[in-house]
């Protein structure tokens, strides 16, 4: 029988002082599921939150990635106790949750996160143990979720950047991921036309060092493979590269822009290079 952990791959490759790649499925549907998780990626982020896709969709989404061999990441809508229930019921390896403002909120998600007792989640789906591996039964499961699944709060409002350190230092918080776009918003500096603020720069870099500091992981979310090379270099350690829509328009316009002999396909929204 394998270990829930050593089937969780994006936890298995940052465990290992390596930056996990991934990307983000906004659509839905179990094919675009596959198409994504097999492209060398070692998570796919379910997106619940932005993305058009609802909770019979993650339940097919979820297990269509998992079934490639890489770890599928719902992030929820809001930081409420059943939707985390409901993303972990799933079969999902991690949970990514949004807009995160105090130490409280931290410790409320790690509560929704965990099995008693280190937490109140619920025991009874019987989904998600096959999610990590078919020999691993509802027993094993309930024995190993909390130490196998990744619990991932985003650092975007400027409540949490200011208590960066304090929800680091939360037991059963994993990773602190960072939202360029929210982020850079709520601290006065949105990203337009490409570019980040050097004051954004630094609010990056203080939850890298906060993650760090507590021996926490940290992610970001990037627009291109360049944004992503650059970030791993920093020393992030859960990196989506690319989104599945801005792959699909960019890579339409690209092929008309070539067809039609017009230069340059148009550029997409996103910030740096």
């Amino acid at each position: 029988m394998v270990a829930m952990k050593e089937s969780n791959r994006m936890k298995v490759v940052m465990d290992s002082n390596k930056a996990a790649f991934g990307c983000w499925q906004m659509a839905p549907g179990s094919n675009i599921s596959r198409t994504l998780a097999r492209t060398g990626v070692d998570f796919v982020v379910v997106d619940c939150e932005h993305g058009n896709i609802d909770d019979a969709s993650m339940h097919e989404a979820v297990p269509a990635v998992a079934s490639c061999g890489v770890s599928p990441i719902v992030r929820i809508p809001d930081n409420q106790g059943w939707m985390v229930k409901r993303a972990l019921d799933s079969g999902a390896h991690g949970v990514l949750v949004p807009l995160l403002y105090t130490v409280e909120d931290a410790k409320k998600l790690v509560r929704s996160a965990k099995f008693p007792p280190q937490g109140q989640r619920g025991f009874g789906s019987p989904f998600p143990h096959e999610r990590f591996d078919p020999s691993l039964g509802a027993t094993d499961y309930l024995k190993q979720a909390n130490e196998a699944i990744l619990t991932i709060v985003q650092i975007e409002t400027k409540e949490a950047l200011e208590n960066v350190d304090a929800i680091a230092a939360v037991p059963g918080i994993d990773v602190l991921f960072v939202g360029p776009f929210d982020l850079g918003n709520n601290i006065g500096h949105p990203i337009l036309d490409g570019t980040m603020h050097e004051n954004l720069v630094a609010a990056i870099d203080k939850v890298l060092q906060a993650a760090n500091s507590a021996g926490k992981k940290a992610g970001i979310f990037c627009t291109n493979g360049q944004q992503a090379q650059n970030f791993a270099d920093k020393g992030f350690h859960m990196i989506s590269a690319a989104t599945d829509i801005h792959v699909l328009a960019g890579g339409v316009m690209q092929a008309l822009a070539i067809a039609k002999k017009t230069g340059p396909a148009p550029k997409q929204q996103g910030y740096g290079s």
